[in-house]
């Protein structure tokens, strides 16, 4: 059974290789994944499994950006051992275009038996929308 931080680097690792069967396999059947600072055109939350299944293969597959890296990752134990808390910064490129830019994010997971149960992903709304409208250019 993994363990929070365990679950938050094969999230991580999905993440660089744009996998949304990786990803969903990472969360039990009825997780709930919310973005609390959408973005447009990102739904607010995602309800299961396969609807985060579902949501990250169509947005992964219908972008040609590419996570290069995440780094400065910092992990925020919590009074709660099913809850960390992660920093960090996604460096993201589209291959053979434009200069890569970077997303801040803050993601708190809670982790029961092994999986993802609630995901709250806080991340840089406005990056991702200025990243993809400087990629559409």
């Amino acid at each position: 059974m993994l363990n929070p931080r365990e679950v938050l680097a094969r999230y991580h690792r999905a993440m660089r290789d744009k996998s949304a069967d990786e990803l969903a396999e990472l969360y039990a059947r009825d997780a709930v994944h919310e973005f609390p600072f959408t973005a447009p055109g990102f739904p607010p939350r995602y309800t299961s499994r396969e609807e985060i299944r579902v949501g990250y293969r169509a947005a992964w597959g219908a972008s040609p950006v590419r996570v290069v890296e995440i780094r400065d990752v910092v992990v925020h134990e919590t009074r709660d051992p099913e809850v960390i808390v992660a920093e960090q910064t996604v460096v993201a490129a589209v291959p053979g275009g434009a200069d890569g830019f970077t997303v801040p994010g803050l993601l708190v997971l809670r982790v029961r038996d092994g999986l993802l149960v609630h995901v709250r992903d806080y991340m840089d709304g406005f990056g991702v929308s200025n990243a993809r409208n400087a990629i559409s250019r």
